[in-house]
């Protein structure tokens, strides 16, 4: 089907443009409408010049954060909580979103409900926008008219995983990009330095040492072989994101995430502490402890800890309690098992879940901000390492030269 470009008026008389795929430009039209925004213009998209406007387009056509998110679970709060009706809450919150995937999605998730479904029906029709724990959480909130309450909850709930998600990159950004530059200073040095330098070396015709000739070695390789080298790089990263994406290749993926150094115990602490509290969260508004733990094995978002969690639901099923269940799993700390069976011989299971997971985030905030101390000796480590391979490479021969030039000389 061709693209078509669209510029319309949002709720609020603002511009908004895009591109969508359709059979004609009235399908187009339509699918406007009903996301709330009229059409000024549409006109199908050529291929000439077309691309790099495609290109300023794609984040009007990505998929919501978690920022727009948080912010559509308050305003849904809002509007519930003021006694607007759902389908006009939705209506209003699809004219003033600025993201047009979302905003379509809402419309049709009001569609859905003038139709005479349930809410969390019409969001389980959009997985790849609302995670399973997202609509589970509507469910629980409808069955127990508590719809608002709900929606605040997962505000709450997303706001702590942002939160945590944005600490890991901001103590990963610095050594990232230290050791992206140690790659790039080591592929020129190899490539273009260390070449002008053996050339000199030969011509000399001096014995080398080992450093020089290890470098010397290392440069040889990466010259002749360095197409070779990066046809391999490009196709092992493509063949690794496919494997990934299979059941089997994200399950061994996410158990190596959690046995990297340094950042493996942070990953699985920050995931152990995500699932703690939406279970906690589950648990207090009335799911059964087996449905919880299917859809927390859903919602970690990673399969190796998934799968361990599906054990737990596995042994409770049996029978077992949930302390043993978790203890055969293996993933928690005895104090966390403690807290456990804890919960369990007094009935408050949610709230010693919400206890455990409040332990979890204080031990990720803790790891956190120490990383980057942990990390800096350890690249200043490396660093010199590599300044002193390559200094001992370059000098030891030209003093050696030095020497025999003195020599002839004498």
């Amino acid at each position: 089907m061709p693209n078509f470009r669209y510029r319309g008026r949002g709720g609020r008389g603002d511009l908004l443009e895009g591109v969508f795929e359709a059979a004609t430009a009235d399908a187009v039209a339509a699918q406007l409408i009903n996301s709330g925004i009229t059409p000024v213009a549409i006109e199908e998209a050529r291929e000439r010049g077309d691309v790099l406007a495609q290109l300023g387009l794609l984040g009007r056509h990505r998929a919501p954060d978690l920022a727009e998110l948080i912010l559509l679970c308050r305003q849904m709060y809002t509007l519930m909580k003021a006694g607007v009706p759902i389908t006009q809450a939705i209506q209003g919150l699809t004219r003033s979103t600025r993201n047009v995937v979302l905003a379509a999605a809402l419309a049709e998730v009001r569609q859905t409900l003038e139709s005479g479904r349930e809410l969390s029906a019409a969001l389980a029709q959009h997985p790849r926008l609302f995670s399973t724990l997202f609509v589970s959480t509507v469910r629980i909130g409808e069955n127990t008219g508590r719809l608002d309450e709900a929606f605040l909850k997962l505000a709450e709930y997303l706001d702590r995983e942002r939160d945590t998600r944005a600490r890991i990159k901001s103590a990963l950004r610095y050594p990232s990009f230290v050791l992206a530059a140690i790659a790039i200073a080591i592929g020129v040095i190899n490539v273009v330095v260390i070449p002008q330098f053996a050339q000199i070396f030969a011509r000399a015709k001096v014995e080398l040492p080992w450093p020089t000739r290890i470098i010397v070695a290392s440069s040889d390789f990466c010259v002749a072989w360095w197409p070779v080298m990066l046809c391999a790089l490009v196709g092992a990263f493509a063949a690794c994101r496919v494997w990934i994406r299979t059941d089997a290749g994200a399950w061994h993926w996410d158990r190596f995430k959690l046995r990297l150094p340094l950042v493996g115990g942070i990953v699985q602490r920050a995931t152990l502490g995500r699932f703690a509290r939406g279970f906690s969260m589950s648990l207090a508004a009335g799911v059964p402890l087996t449905q919880a733990l299917s859809v927390m094995a859903q919602a970690v978002d990673n399969e190796f800890i998934g799968d361990r969690i599906r054990n737990i639901r596995t042994g409770v099923e049996r029978g077992d309690t949930l302390t043993r269940s978790a203890t055969a799993a293996g993933i928690f700390t005895p104090l966390v098992l403690q807290m456990f069976a804890v919960g369990e011989e007094t009935g408050a299971v949610d709230e010693l879940l919400g206890e455990v997971a409040g332990f979890y985030e204080r031990e990720v905030d803790y790891d956190v901000k120490n990383l980057s101390q942990t990390i800096e000796p350890l690249l200043i480590a490396v660093l010199a390492a590599l300044v002193l391979l390559f200094a001992l490479g370059v000098f030891l021969p030209m003093w050696d030269l030095a020497g025999v030039k003195l020599a002839g000389g004498a």
